[in-house]
C-alpha cells in the first residue's frame, strides 16, 4: 500500500476537532484548568515572598533607627558599638579597632544605649 502526503494529511484533518470550538463548556474547562496554576502562584506569594518583604521592612526600620552607642552585630559576625552614623555607613568600635561599614551590613542591634542588654533565652 502506498500512502502519499495528500492522503495522510487528509486523514489527520478528519481526526482533528472541528474548527470553531463546538465543544460545550470549552471556556469553563480552560478556566478551571488554570486554577491549580493560579493556586500555586498564590501559595508561593504567601509562603515565600510576603515573609521576605516583612523581614526586609523590619531590617530597613532597624537600620534607620541606628544611633551612636548602640551595640550591633554585622553580617560578617563583627560585634561592636556604633560611634557615628552617616548617610550610607556607620563607624563601629570593636575592641581596639574602629571600622566603617555599610548600614546594610548591620544584621541586628543587640543592645541600645541606655537600655539593659537583652539576655539570650535558654531552651
Amino acid at each position: 500500500m502506498i500512502v502519499n502526503s495528500k492522503t495522510a494529511f487528509g486523514g489527520l484533518l478528519a481526526m482533528g476537532a472541528a474548527p470553531g470550538g463546538d465543544q460545550p463548556g470549552g471556556m469553563f474547562q480552560s478556566v478551571w484548568g488554570a486554577f491549580p496554576f493560579l493556586l500555586l502562584i498564590f501559595a508561593f506569594y504567601f509562603a515565600i515572598l510576603r515573609p521576605q518583604q516583612r523581614r526586609q521592612k523590619q531590617l530597613d526600620q532597624m537600620v534607620k533607627s541606628l544611633r551612636a552607642g548602640d551595640r550591633v552585630t554585622t553580617t560578617s559576625g563583627i560585634i561592636g558599638t556604633v560611634v557615628t552614623v552617616k548617610d550610607k555607613s556607620v563607624s563601629i568600635r570593636s575592641a581596639d579597632t574602629k571600622l566603617e561599614v555599610l548600614k546594610t551590613a548591620i544584621s541586628e542591634i543587640t543592645a541600645r544605649e541606655g537600655e539593659p542588654a537583652a539576655s539570650p533565652s535558654q531552651s
